[in-house]
């Protein structure tokens, strides 16, 4: 009737196929869970283009200058004097306090630094 070999193949194809069987249910779980963040990227992408259009609407020179002539009171705001703008080289720099360890220079003679953050080395 039947022998071990054809016994012991059909269990070999059963198998073959109960293991294709999970391969592509696993296939298709993992392609369902890609186009779901493709259409969460899609969302994503939609809602950030809805916000750059608001930024630029917000924006608008034309608006902020009404806001500004509205709201001048309030806020007190003065015009810009060309006096105010100054360049990098103008601002004067920041003298050292070499008693301050987090200062670049101690650090680069190599003091140690008082700050504690939750490193576990010293």
């Amino acid at each position: 009737m039947f022998r071990t070999t054809d016994i012991l193949l059909i269990a070999v194809m059963v198998a073959a196929a109960a293991f294709t069987y999970k391969t592509k249910g696993a296939a298709e779980d993992q392609l369902a869970a890609v186009r779901q963040i493709e259409r969460q990227i899609r969302l994503e992408e939609e809602t950030i283009d809805l916000l750059k259009a608001d930024w630029s609407l917000l924006t608008q020179p034309v608006r902020l200058q009404k806001l500004a002539e509205v709201y001048q009171t309030e806020l007190n705001l003065q015009p810009l004097l060309p006096e105010q703008i100054v360049e990098a080289r103008d601002i004067p720099i920041k003298p050292v306090d070499e008693d301050d360890p987090g200062s670049p220079d101690a650090v680069a003679k190599g003091t140690k630094d008082a700050t504690v953050t939750g490193s576990t080395t010293q």
